[in-house]
């Protein structure tokens, strides 16, 4: 191990140094999806957190950016059922933490959502335009593609529940 890498070494074993590299890399791809920068970069200090929860002093410290970054990165990170916040009985410290115990999980069933309102919207757009019009077999073909993701959501997650439900199982057994 180079001496670089040795110095950024926590008791903990962590690489600050690459656990940085990371939540960069990471919240750029995260950015790809539409969200915002510095909420990615927020939702990925919180992501590799070993307490799970940060207050805003300490992602602004983290991620070398001003509260005011930090309460709008939470603000939109709220906004999106990502990020949550608490305060512990008589703390004058607000905490983030990342939405729920299975964030990703979350997160899907909120697009799921998504897509059960878009296929309603599709065929109030298909009653507008004719469903004989060239507008209204586009808008079908669209409308069939997120009835067809939402069955497939549907089944994912039922696998995904069973899938965390035997891994629950043998983390206890």
């Amino acid at each position: 191990m180079g001496e670089r890498a040795e110095e950024t070494k926590t008791g903990t074993g962590r690489d600050e140094e690459a656990v940085m590299r990371f939540v960069e890399r990471f919240a750029l791809t995260f950015s790809e999806l539409g969200v915002p920068r510095t909420p990615a970069r927020v939702f990925a200090a919180l992501l590799v957190s070993d307490e799970g929860r940060l207050t805003a002093a300490e992602l602004a410290g983290r991620l070398r950016i001003s509260p005011a970054a930090v309460s709008n990165a939470v603000r939109y990170l709220q906004q999106a059922r990502l990020v949550t916040r608490e305060r512990e009985p008589g703390g004058r410290r607000d905490h983030y933490r990342l939405y729920g115990g299975d964030t990703w999980y979350e997160v899907i069933v909120q697009r799921d959502e998504l897509l059960r309102r878009w296929q309603e919207d599709m065929r109030e757009g298909i009653e507008a335009v004719g469903a004989d019009t060239p507008a209204g077999r586009r808008l079908e073909e669209t409308r069939r593609f997120y009835e067809f993701a939402h069955q497939e959501t549907a089944r994912l997650l039922e696998r995904w529940r069973k899938v965390r439900s035997e891994q629950a199982g043998n983390d206890t057994g």
